[in-house]
């Protein structure tokens, strides 16, 4: 696809909060969080011409490497929630985009993401084909903390096993990066996500999963934060590293 007349490197899109979204209090899931967010970042790639489309013209595809997300509280039902993102870097197969979401001009959530170029047939690393000179890059902060390698520990301890099913998958043929999340918090105490005590998110997205592959699932609990590890045959795939929020002392 060419380059939209409407293409801009800072871009804004509106988002109406359905009741799709939302846990049983009516406040957006954090699953959904993340699927906004990069709805938002795909439909920016696609009026840029790098959309997984172009891309696949080159047997090419964008896939998240990590992900931090800093939450100051989540928007309910019915809301319409403005998203802003932009491109930090891009240069041979890496590329770090911003991106923040706000609610009456208020900043609710920043987040910034590092991807990487894959060839969807060798499923190796490679450098972007196609032209993106027209997208300015923007050395702006989206996050107090940049995205990060999660610690996972080896003799953390199994809470729960998961077989990749089809509607894990996405359109790149493997476990789509949200998914990974879902299994986790589904393990989590419904009560913390529900009173949103989720102070911010740090994931590593480190190798595929497929269909009909088996997922053990982790956890290491302390006071302030909990790591999720899922991990295939003894080789991790997934970490996500939970900052709780602190409890006020009476």
């Amino acid at each position: 696809m060419p380059i939209s007349s409407n293409f801009t490197s800072i871009f804004e899109q509106q988002q109406e909060i359905t009741f799709l979204h939302c846990y049983p209090n009516g406040y957006l899931k954090y699953t959904d969080l993340c699927n906004l967010l990069q709805l938002t970042a795909g439909f920016h790639a696609d009026l840029g011409g790098i959309s997984f489309t172009d891309m696949q013209a080159f047997h090419q595809a964008w896939v998240m490497s990590r992900m931090r997300l800093e939450i100051k509280k989540l928007p309910q039902w019915r809301d319409v929630v403005t998203i802003k993102t932009w491109v930090k870097t891009l240069e041979n197969s890496r590329s770090v985009r911003c991106l923040e979401m706000y609610l009456n001009e208020e900043k609710i959530v920043g987040c910034e993401t590092f991807w990487a170029v894959i060839n969807t047939q060798t499923r190796r690393p490679e450098v972007l084909a196609l032209p993106h000179e027209h997208f300015q890059k923007f050395d702006i902060e989206a996050t107090l903390s940049s995205t990060k390698k999660v610690t996972i520990n080896a003799d953390t301890p199994i809470i729960g096993k998961r077989k990749v099913v089809v509607s894990d998958l996405d359109v790149v043929n493997h476990v789509n990066n949200v998914k990974y999340m879902e299994w986790c918090l589904d393990l989590e105490d419904p009560k913390r996500l529900l009173n949103q005590e989720i102070e911010s998110l740090d994931i590593n997205f480190i190798k595929e999963l497929n269909l009909d592959d088996v997922a053990v699932i982790q956890k290491e609990s302390h006071t302030n934060h909990s790591v999720y590890s899922i991990s295939k045959e003894d080789k991790n795939a997934y970490a996500l590293e939970i900052t709780w929020r602190k409890k006020n002392k009476c």
